[in-house]
């Protein structure tokens, strides 16, 4: 009996047998989360095989209703995060959804598929425990989760969800007949965990008053709107019942939704009278901008000197969504006075600098659940992650605070200063590199000055493995050697090209010869690799040009319409091969795209009377024509002909 199985998202298959194709499906009519077995074709009748072309039909007939079943998939990532949540959890019976709790914390999550397979969150083991999901209660002597919650006004439902201490507060603040009343309401309610969380001086300022400052609390929380988890939608704001102020929502891609960087732990719990989602947190009105936040903070006075030098203030007062990293007034002490001197002195680095740790986008702490680039105004990007309660910068544990929402943005304190390799000097730059031997050699020799002031110069620096086995003595060849290493121009590999002659600082021209650059120019594609775009380069190192037979590489030289473009998508988490060819430096980040650079000369696979040929892999075909060639489509990679 022939069968095959079609993996499809929200239908968890579609099975096809001679006779009879099912689809496996999640009945979002039913809310059970049941798998369901529906035919999609009668039984085959005894004795009766079923033709070639009915068998197409029906095969077309399921792949049509799967389309037709995927528009009733998830519509927020939420919802999709939920959706595999309660599939993950249909074992354990109708409406059980799994949930990953991070070892040695109260911290649940539902589960994502990569979260599922790795069992980590924030790079810390989790254990899958299962419970009810939202909106279903357990029966006595029964599988699963069968039972809808009774649907009752919000403050009974308050009771039925476990927030029990905001239950008690809402009756002692006289809020309990107006949430048990007519209306239609949305209820963000604090868990138990996140009043005993709140510092003491404010609880107490709280029940002090009940009448006023808790009710004026608790009316913060509500929205006189009936708001379902679909409606939250990334960057929404909500008129709140406290004086009309705003809360604010963010609805991430992993499905973490946050109401001022509360996130809803428990969401979508219907009520007579409206709709309560459970938040970790007691949240607090936002009135100021972020700017003015920096302003009023005694331990950011000199980030806000600098804001103000850079020219920035208008930005961080204006509309807007960013999420800034600021560096606190001991972050700056860390750094030595001179190099902070300089870089307050000088306004492009200083812009740099601070556009550097500030985030095109908002990002509360809540929503990083793993390492994650994250693009920032100065153009490059911060690797933000978590180890477990903590929140990283470039794998750094230097988050102090969080989570200090403005209404264009939200502040992350940090005690150590972020400093780009745009606002480094050259010395300073080499310093943190792999060159450190060749910068006290720099130093060593006297030529310190030309290597930190404004004057444009170009350092060729030798790896710290070209000087083993070498005397570091610095006698005077050694000193003409390291001025000839400093050019006097300033030369980004943009401007460098194949015979191009420069001069150093000890009068000696040195001719550049640039394998890779060269042959790129040949072939005319400087203009595409300087375009605006996102491509994955595998570079071929000098000495995988050196490494090959004479006679190829004049073949390569003489025949440049052999540089390929193609289509492939690397993965970030594993070592990268390229037609069998291991990289031996990966993820070089350019502003357009990535540089993977192997120390063999990439060849394709099948070669078919080719010439070596290098490979851009871009996201889309530029051209599926040479010039003089013609392209041989294989299941690997193009290859050019002659």
């Amino acid at each position: 009996m022939h069968q095959s199985l079609i993996v499809v998202e929200n239908v968890h298959c579609a099975y096809v047998s001679e006779s009879v194709v099912f689809l496996v499906v999640s009945s979002p009519s039913l809310n059970t989360g049941v798998s369901v077995l529906k035919p999609l074709a009668a039984r085959r009748r005894s004795g009766v095989r079923v033709q070639g072309r009915e068998m197409k039909r029906l095969t077309w007939f399921a792949l049509a209703f799967t389309l037709i079943a995927t528009g009733f998939a998830a519509k927020t990532p939420y919802q999709a995060v939920l959706q595999h949540s309660r599939i993950r959890g249909r074992s354990h019976g109708p409406n059980v959804c799994a949930m990953q709790n991070i070892q040695g914390s109260d911290k649940k999550y539902f589960t994502n598929c990569k979260q599922w397979y790795h069992r980590k969150i924030c790079g810390k083991p989790t254990v899958v425990t299962y419970e009810c999901c939202p909106g279903y209660e357990k029966v006595t002597g029964e599988k699963g989760c069968p039972a809808a919650l009774p649907l009752v006004n919000i403050y009974k439902t308050l009771g039925v969800i476990g927030a029990t201490t905001t239950k008690m507060y809402s009756e002692r603040a006289n809020l309990q007949e107006e949430i048990e009343g007519p209306g239609s309401f949305t209820f963000f309610a604090p868990s138990n965990e996140a009043w005993a969380a709140l510092p003491t001086e404010i609880l107490d300022a709280l029940v002090s008053n009940v009448n006023i400052e808790l009710l004026n609390a608790l009316h913060y929380h509500m929205i006189n709107k009936r708001l379902t988890s679909d409606d939250l939608k990334h960057g929404a704001s909500f008129p709140s019942m406290y004086q009309d102020l705003n809360v604010h929502i963010q609805h991430y891609s992993n499905g973490v939704v946050t109401v001022n960087c509360a996130r809803l732990v428990k969401t979508d719990q219907h009520a007579t009278n409206g709709i309560v989602h459970v938040v970790d947190r007691v949240i607090t009105a936002i009135t100021n901008n972020v700017n003015s936040l920096i302003d009023t903070d005694d331990d950011l006075d000199t980030l806000r000197t600098a804001v103000a030098a850079a020219g920035l203030t208008s930005l961080l007062e204006n509309e807007g969504s960013y999420t800034i990293f600021a560096p606190t007034n001991e972050a700056f002490e860390k750094i030595p006075p001179e190099t902070l001197t300089r870089i307050l002195g000088d306004p492009l680095a200083l812009k740099d600098l601070l556009n550097y740790h500030i985030l095109k986008s908002l990002h509360c702490s809540e929503s990083i659940v793993a390492g994650t680039p994250m693009e920032t105004l100065q153009g490059t990007v911060l690797e933000v992650g978590c180890d477990g309660e903590e929140m990283t910068i470039n794998g750094k544990a230097i988050v102090t605070q969080r989570d200090k929402l403005g209404t264009n943005g939200v502040i992350h304190y940090i005690n150590e200063l972020l400093i780009p390799d745009s606002a480094k000097t050259l010395m300073e730059l080499a310093e943190g590199s792999v060159v450190t031997t060749a910068s006290k050699l720099f130093k060593d020799a006297g030529l310190t000055d030309h290597l930190i002031g404004s004057e444009a110069v170009t350092l060729l620096a030798p790896l710290n493995d070209a000087f083993k086995d070498k005397s570091l003595a610095m006698t005077p060849d050694m000193k003409k050697l390291l001025r000839n290493h400093i050019l006097k121009e300033r030369f980004s590999s943009k401007n460098l090209y194949h015979g191009q002659e420069l001069e150093t600082l000890g009068g000696v021209k040195l001719r550049v010869f640039v394998t890779l650059v060269g042959i790129i120019q040949r072939a005319g594609l400087t203009e595409l690799l300087n375009k605006k775009g996102t491509y994955t380069f595998f570079a071929p190192t000098n000495a995988a040009f050196s490494a090959m037979p004479p006679a190829d590489l004049n073949k390569l030289m003489s025949n440049v319409s052999c540089v390929t473009i193609c289509v492939r998508k690397a993965d970030r988490n594993t070592t990268v091969y390229v037609n069998r060819v291991p990289v031996v430096e990966a993820d070089l980040m350019a502003t357009n795209g990535v540089v993977h650079a192997v120390d063999v000369i990439v060849k394709p696979l099948q070669l078919y009377n080719t010439v070596t040929c290098l490979f851009i892999l871009a996201p889309k075909i530029v051209s599926d024509q040479a010039e003089g060639s013609t392209i041989r489509r294989t299941s690997a990679v193009w290859v050019s002909t002659s």
